[in-house]
């Protein structure tokens, strides 16, 4: 622990025990078609409702579609960031996507949460 003394008071700073993320790593070898499932299945499973709702429909509409670069961009997007707040705020516009974010697929993504046909979209797709 850290001890700060401010006159007769001392602060006491607990350590921090968080377990550390481990970092991104592309994964090599996988078959499009493993990677296009996984993904799928990456879209379903965020932790929380909102991105779950919000990826999981643009997988169900596009994972098919896309290039392996896009694939890998979006990949990329939803295993990268260690917060999915993050990504949420960048795909609704609250916050600037990064640049290294920055993609043809998040294009595709923030039109897709914009749902300008006004879609209903209050549960995840059937698998």
């Amino acid at each position: 622990m850290c001890s700060t003394d401010s006159g007769n008071d001392t602060i006491y700073n607990p350590e921090d025990l968080t377990p550390p993320i481990p970092p991104y790593v592309e994964k090599t070898g996988e078959t499009t078609e493993l990677k296009r499932a996984r993904l799928l299945y990456q879209s379903r499973k965020r932790g929380m409702l909102e991105n779950g709702l919000i990826l999981s429909t643009f997988a169900s509409q596009y994972l098919k579609t896309l290039t392996e670069d896009q694939l890998s961009s979006y990949d990329k997007l939803i295993n990268q960031p260690s917060n999915d707040w993050d990504i949420y705020y960048w795909v609704t516009g609250v916050r600037e996507t990064p640049d290294e974010f920055k993609s043809d697929v998040m294009d595709l993504l923030q039109k897709h949460a914009r749902n300008e046909q006004r879609e209903t979209r209050i549960r995840q797709p059937d698998l």
